[in-house]
């Protein structure tokens, strides 16, 4: 198990609802998963920008393989809201527990780092805030809204918890008029008790449904993991699920497995099976797929945004 060091020196268990879990083999991953380990230079002024503000991101704590890529080209996701999460996702490698309260300095501290790293294009995550009575709605609305006010010209992707039995908490996030929106369904719905069991699969859809029942023109987006034990006709079934919630954007990315005490992968997706999901997923409508081993909802997003407005405008006939 991961251990983590707090202030005071004491080793504590990062995942203690997974420490009583029997460990599980962990497959020796094949060659098209391979990535090159982060590197010095502008890796290093990125993460210097990221202490410098006390920010959190999801690159470092899910252990992203794309970080090195990232962070060389200045593109950091953060993750708001703290580094505690008060759900125990089986995928997941970001600690769980009781989250500590917001921090109120944050919104700025996170418009400063986008202005510092020049990002033309910056994506905001967060934990789940289970605790919170909105599930932490207001917050992102307020990163939103200063980030905004500091870099006006900076589009914004926020990729959001699902804020189950949290009314009114998604239309305050949708108020604040981030460009695109993005919830993950992370699996298909016979692998939620396992993988996801504090989520509900058609709550999420809804979710992606009514943010384009508020605000049409807002970008929606998804992604999902394969090679958690799905069929193919369950992953050709989501794809139906969300377009049928109008989802604009979908992500298909090899899920891999953090610990031993993580659930395990069943299986590495050939990169030939990938492309063909994306084949699938652009004939049932989706404006577009990012679909490869290594694809992850923040990689790239902001090219992919480029993509989205194009293929959005081409679709009208302009």
């Amino acid at each position: 198990m991961v251990t983590l060091i707090d202030k005071s020196g004491k080793a504590a268990v990062r995942h203690p609802e997974k420490a009583h879990r029997p460990d599980s083999e962990v497959l020796r991953k094949p060659e098209w998963i391979r990535v090159k380990a982060p590197g010095a230079g502008i890796y290093r002024e990125t993460q210097r920008i990221v202490r410098d503000n006390n920010l959190v991101t999801v690159c470092e704590e899910a252990g992203c393989p794309n970080i090195g890529e990232c962070w060389d080209k200045r593109h950091a996701t953060m993750m708001i809201m703290g580094e505690i999460c008060t759900r125990a996702c089986a995928f997941c490698n970001v600690r769980t527990g009781l989250p500590l309260p917001l921090d109120p300095e944050e919104p700025e501290n996170v418009a400063n780092a986008v202005e510092k790293l020049g990002l033309e294009h910056v994506v905001i995550t967060s934990v789940d805030r289970d605790d919170l009575a909105d599930g932490g709605a207001q917050h992102f609305a307020d990163v939103i809204h200063a980030i905004r006010a500091r870099c006006p010209s900076t589009t914004i992707e926020i990729l959001t918890p699902d804020f189950l039995r949290k009314p009114g908490a998604l239309e305050i996030v949708v108020a604040a008029k981030p460009d695109v929106f993005n919830h993950n369904l992370e699996t298909v719905p016979s692998n939620y008790l396992t993988v996801r069991p504090g989520a509900r699969y058609f709550h999420s859809i809804r979710l992606l449904q009514r943010v384009k029942e508020i605000d049409p023109s807002m970008f929606t987006k998804s992604g999902i993991m394969v090679g958690l034990g799905e069929e193919r006709n369950e992953v050709l079934q989501l794809m139906d699920d969300l377009r049928s919630a109008d989802v604009d954007f979908l992500t298909i990315g090899q899920y891999l497995q953090p610990t031993r005490k993580h659930h395990p992968v069943k299986n590495f997706v050939t990169p030939d099976e990938f492309a063909s999901y994306a084949t699938v997923a652009k004939a049932k409508g989706f404006l577009l797929v990012s679909s490869s081993p290594l694809t992850r909802s923040s990689h790239h997003a902001g090219e992919d945004f480029a993509q989205l407005r194009a293929a959005r405008l081409e679709k009208l006939g302009y």
